[in-house]
């Protein structure tokens, strides 16, 4: 139901105190308006991470630029060249802007819309000069300022207002999300590229002695001291390798590719030349942190945490759907009045109205629409609680990867050595005639498994530690003020 109070130029006056009543009415329910609470992890969090060890007296904090911790320059370069040109990042950055201008839109439900109106209008009915005194001709000049503001008495608008601020504040830590992913994105990748050179040099290098043994086997085939199966031995050995080749050119390729396409080029160009005097990254002490600094830390939680925040606001904003709601308007102007060939003085007017509307009846709309939001608003939290853990085990994932990881490096690079030694008194000695081919093949065989074990569990050991750098967050500075940005929205809830 609403009840309309007109006041016009004579009762201006007795309009202010109404008015006052209701600005006061509305700090008061201000005032008493709830606040939100952070939320909790489901489950309490350790004090240190179980897979993180001693940790070293040398161990290197996370900074902004981890990426060049791998001391290598090229990746550096990359890098900053795809946080420059990615589209990922440009469209989280448009997501910013959106946020932001919703946010505004928003708050200006809290301030009175203003706007001017004109009028001009001319009436002539071509009477009789008699019948006109009953029926004049008019002219009508009217121009006014028209004022609406819907006083927000429950809190509903500021609760929606802060609700879009906290939606804003996501879309800030998404940018961070998304130059993290492309950071490491682009870490993997060029890994990935650098092993699969790696392992190319390795069968062709490897592929190239086999037909060195091949042409000695054919020699000496001549010479009565080989068998024609002891030729074709080698040579199929050589062409198992020639094998290979292709699948590890055509991983160079689509790296390649992958790599342009993060860094905003063309994929028809390459980004990256190769690189034979390329040397793997050794292994850094790193200071993981505690499990707690997660949540200030990585991008993913820092939204997610927004979200909640975002979701329990509209639960507000929902609920005050029943409270009674007031709207003020005014029009005030000026109107000048030609009546025949009577023109009368320039006049003001105003017009001021106050309407209450306070919902009695609505079939349970309110209600379904408080219930449905109170199941967004839990299901919010419930992600939050679910990334947390996922983002605690992502970290124990890597770190135990990683130190698994750097072992078997050291015991295949062992195994490596021995087998080449091996291979070096093989060569030898089978052209000497003291041993016989398939000895020598069934030690290139090997040879070749233990180089290309070896690059592989490099190229892990580098993986793993980009994903951890991923997972702890990446050690970006300005995640963490973009959650320090939410922490006044929590305290100013509803105010």
């Amino acid at each position: 139901m609403t009840l309309p109070l007109r006041c016009h130029r004579d009762v201006r006056i007795g309009f202010i105190r109404p008015a006052a009543a209701i600005v006061a009415l509305s700090i008061l329910s201000a005032c008493s308006a709830p606040t939100l609470q952070a939320p909790s992890p489901s489950v309490p969090l350790a004090a240190a991470f179980a897979n993180a060890g001693p940790a070293a007296p040398a161990a290197a904090a996370l900074d902004a630029a981890w990426w060049e911790g791998f001391g290598d320059p090229t990746l550096a370069a990359l890098v900053k060249e795809a946080l420059a040109a990615n589209q990922d990042v440009a469209i989280a950055m448009q997501r910013v802007g959106q946020a932001r201008a919703g946010a505004a839109a928003q708050a200006s439900r809290l301030w009175p819309t203003v706007g001017v109106q004109a009028s001009a209008s001319r009436s002539e009915s071509g009477l009789p000069e008699p019948v006109k005194q009953g029926l004049p001709d008019t002219r009508v000049l009217r121009a006014g300022v028209d004022v609406a503001w819907e006083i927000d008495l429950a809190g509903g608008v500021r609760a929606a207002r802060d609700a879009a601020q906290a939606d804003a504040a996501a879309a800030a830590a998404g940018v961070h999300g998304a130059r993290l992913l492309v950071a490491s994105e682009v870490g993997r990748q060029y890994f990935v590229l650098r092993s699969a050179e790696e392992r190319l040099r390795i069968v062709q290098a490897l592929a190239a002695a086999q037909r060195q043994t091949a042409v000695h086997v054919e020699s000496r085939l001549r010479e009565g001291q080989a068998s024609a199966f002891d030729l074709d031995r080698a040579r199929a050995e050589a062409d198992a390798l020639d094998a290979q080749v292709p699948a590890l050119r055509m991983l160079v390729g689509t790296t390649q590719t992958k790599l342009a396409v993060l860094l905003g080029r063309n994929p028809s160009a390459p980004v990256v030349e190769a690189d034979k005097a390329f040397a793997w990254p050794a292994a850094r002490a790193l200071a993981a942190g505690q499990p707690s600094d997660l949540l200030r830390r990585r991008p993913d939680l820092v939204v997610a945490e927004a979200r909640v925040g975002a979701e329990a606001l509209r639960s507000a904003e929902a609920r005050a759907q029943w409270w009674p709601k007031l709207f003020l308007s005014a029009l005030v102007g000026r109107q000048d009045l030609k009546l025949n060939a009577l023109d009368l003085a320039p006049v003001h007017f105003s017009n001021v109205a106050l309407a209450f509307a306070a919902p009695i009846f609505n079939a349970g709309r309110i209600d379904a629409g408080i219930g449905a939001q109170s199941a967004r608003a839990e299901e919010a939290l419930l992600s939050w609680q679910k990334a947390v853990l996922v983002a605690v085990q992502e970290v124990e994932d890597s770190l135990l990867v990683r130190a698994q990881e750097a072992e078997r490096t050291a015991a295949l690079a062992l195994t490596a050595g021995h087998r080449r030694r091996s291979l070096q008194r093989a060569e030898s000695l089978q052209r000497e005639g003291q041993v016989d081919l398939l000895v020598l093949l069934d030690v290139q065989r090997s040879v070749l498994a233990s180089e290309l074990a070896l690059s592989e569990s490099r190229l892990q050991q580098a993986l793993a530690d980009v994903q951890l750098y991923k997972a702890l967050g990446g050690g970006l500075p300005r995640v963490t003020q973009a959650r320090a940005e939410t922490t006044p929205l929590a305290a100013r809830t509803l105010k």
